[in-house]
């Protein structure tokens, strides 16, 4: 939440030539709004509604942006376990204020203590997926997706440009925004 998923991952898929998906933004369009489906139909509906999303996307290729809380969800895991994972990372004194006024379900009523409890009980998650972990807090997101291209660059196979592995994995970058719901 407040790392900046979006903007690098449609950055990214520009400077590579392959598509973006937010699936935030999939669901979104498909279910309503997110605070809505959070409040009617609760986090685990959303969550299930999410790993399709995110097996959907993934299946098409390309950059796939996720929420934070993607990946505590065992179906998520799975469709992303051959795609390359960037993790983003920001303080909390940097993402204070771009999460300001917030209507993300999981820091409505807390804010950045919520935020960073949140964090707090992910990390282990995050850090066992993240191939590439890239801090924004200070960094315009400009030159955060320059980092991420010339890393998936820098380890592709001449074969396979846009793919960052070199274990035969599919070319599916995926960002992740730290502490996100």
């Amino acid at each position: 939440m407040g790392a900046g998923k979006s903007s690098v991952g449609r950055r990214v898929a520009k400077a590579l030539g392959v598509p973006f998906t937010d699936t935030d933004r999939v669901i979104a369009r498909e279910h309503g709004p997110i605070p809505r489906l959070f409040a009617e139909r609760g986090e685990p509906v959303f969550r299930e509604l999410e790993a399709e999303a995110v097996r959907r996307a993934v299946g098409t290729g390309g950059v796939v942006s996720l929420g934070g809380g993607a990946v505590m969800h065992e179906g998520t895991r799975a469709a992303i376990a051959d795609a390359h994972v960037v993790l983003l990372t920001v303080s909390a004194e940097a993402v204070a204020p771009r999460i300001l006024g917030s209507d993300r379900p999981l820091i409505a009523t807390g804010g950045i203590t919520a935020w960073q409890s949140i964090l707090d009980e992910r990390a282990p998650t995050y850090e066992r997926l993240a191939d590439l972990v890239l801090d924004t807090s200070r960094r315009p997101m400009s030159r955060v997706a320059e980092d991420v291209v010339a890393w998936v660059r820098r380890t592709a196979p001449a074969s396979a440009r846009t793919d960052g592995r070199t274990d035969g994995r599919p070319s599916t970058p995926t960002t992740s925004d730290e502490g996100a719901p």
